[in-house]
Parts: C-alpha cells; structure tokens; sequence
C-alpha cells in the first residue's frame, strides 16, 4: 500500500509506504521526511529508538496489562496509541493533533486496533488542555516538537505544570525532545521541567517538593556532540531506582537514564 495526501494546513504531502523489510509494517512521512512508523501486524512492537523507550516506561506505570488512562499530544501515525492497546488491552485513550487531514489520512489507511478506545481531539495542543478538566491521567506524551523551532508556547515550565497538573497522583509525564549539538534546547528543557515541578534548586526547603525528572537516550546523547532525541520523564513522587535498573536493562542498547545530580550537570 502506497497512499498520499496533501496536508493544506501545512502545505506538505503526506504518505504512507510500505516498510519494505517488515510485512504489514507501514511508515508516515510528512514533506519527505520520515515521521512514524507503525507495525499493524504487531503493534506491540516499536522501531523507533525514543518511542521504544516512552514505551518501556509505560510499562513501568502500571502492573502487566492494567489499562492506563492516556492522553497523546501529537498524533502521528498512533504508534503509542496501538502500544498501549496491544498490552494494555481496555485503556482509555485521547489524542490531541492540530493537522485534521493528518488523522483522517492515517486512521483511513492505518486502522486502529479492534477494541482501540480513542478520543481524538483537534487543535492546538495547549489551547485543547481546558477539554480535559477535571480528568485525570496515568500517562501524558508530549511528542510535538523538535529543537528551537518548537513552539514556544509548548516548551515552558508553565505548559509542562498544565500537564503535571492533569496527572493522577501514580501518573508520568513524558516528552520527546529533539535536538542537534550542542543540545542548548534539550537542556534547557529539563531546567524547564524542574521548575515545573519545583526540583530546580530555586525552591525554599518548605517548598521543595518530592518530585522525580529523569532523561533518557542513547549514551553518547548526553555527551552534546551527536544529533538526536532525549525523552524527559516526570512524575509527582519521587523517581525510583528500581524504575531506572529496568530502563537500563531494556534498552534499546546502550542505554543511558539520568537523574538526581548527573541531570542538573547535563542541564548545566
């Protein structure tokens, strides 16, 4: 299966090919650019580095095959979004996405999983947030933007508060952070997220919170000198070792977690 459209919004094509190695495994390019990748046969695995390690945090939220309740800022081709349905059969789970043409291109030539309960939502990722008052989630992915060209609007400690605010007590934030050397935006994302959560050193001791931020990639990510993705954890009790042993021993290999004061020399 081949398939394009154009995305007006954007003034980009969209299509999706086949993976050419994988059967039944298709992949969503935006402007030429590779953008998802989704195995419809088996949607429980993930090729993407990054979306691998979001995914293995996932499986740490919750005991084996409990649904989570999840909500996705970006959509893409859904890949997290079938994840999640393929071993947490029953979540319930919203996606926010500002290209409408982008969904209904992929959900017609990609369909989701039997059983998938998803509620889409479309529009811009920050203003979308006053949709879900009063809701509460056991896991948000923010996987929008990619280096300074971010919009600022969705790459403050404000917005990421917003979003800590919209998680249940047990809850991780998670968001993809794509950079280039020397990762100026990358870091200063993590300083970000520790003043959204109060962990940023600026914090009286009765206003120090227990909170967790931990940073995930490749190992040589962290040395600033390779192009690439960090994904940022964060929850609202403290962050547990025994989470950062299992991330290590999942990989993808060689793998590296941060946290405690190796993140603040990172962020720097």
């Amino acid at each position: 299966m081949n398939a394009s459209r154009l995305l007006r919004g954007i003034g980009a094509h969209a299509t999706i090919t086949e993976d050419g190695f994988t059967p039944g495994a298709f992949i969503l390019s935006i402007g030429g650019a590779e953008q998802s990748h989704v195995d419809l046969a088996r949607p429980q695995e993930i090729f993407y580095e990054y979306l691998r390690r979001i995914g293995n945090v996932l499986d740490l939220a919750a005991p084996d095959e409990e649904p989570l309740r999840a909500l996705h800022l970006g959509a893409g081709a859904l890949t997290l979004t079938r994840y999640l349905q393929a071993t947490r059969p029953g979540s319930e789970q919203a996606a926010v996405e500002l290209e409408r043409e982008l969904l209904d291109f992929v959900l017609a030539h990609l369909p989701l999983p039997e059983g998938t309960r998803l509620e889409t939502v479309i529009g811009d990722a920050r203003e979308s947030l006053d949709r879900f008052a009063g809701r509460h989630f056991d896991a948000i992915v923010l996987d929008i933007f990619a280096g300074p060209d971010a919009p600022a609007h969705l790459a403050t400690s404000d917005f990421y508060a917003e979003l800590l605010a919209l998680l249940s007590p047990a809850g991780v934030l998670l968001v993809n952070v794509g950079d280039d050397p020397p990762l100026a935006f990358a870091r200063r994302q993590v300083r970000e997220m520790q003043a959204a959560l109060g962990t940023d050193g600026t914090e009286t001791d009765s206003e120090r919170t227990d909170c967790g931020v931990a940073a995930l990639a490749q190992r040589d990510m962290f040395t600033g000198r390779y192009p690439g993705n960090i994904v940022l954890a964060a929850t609202r009790f403290p962050w547990p070792a025994e989470w950062t042993q299992q991330l290590l021993a999942a990989g993808p290999h060689p793998a590296a977690v941060l946290t405690g004061e190796n993140l603040d020399r990172f962020a720097g």
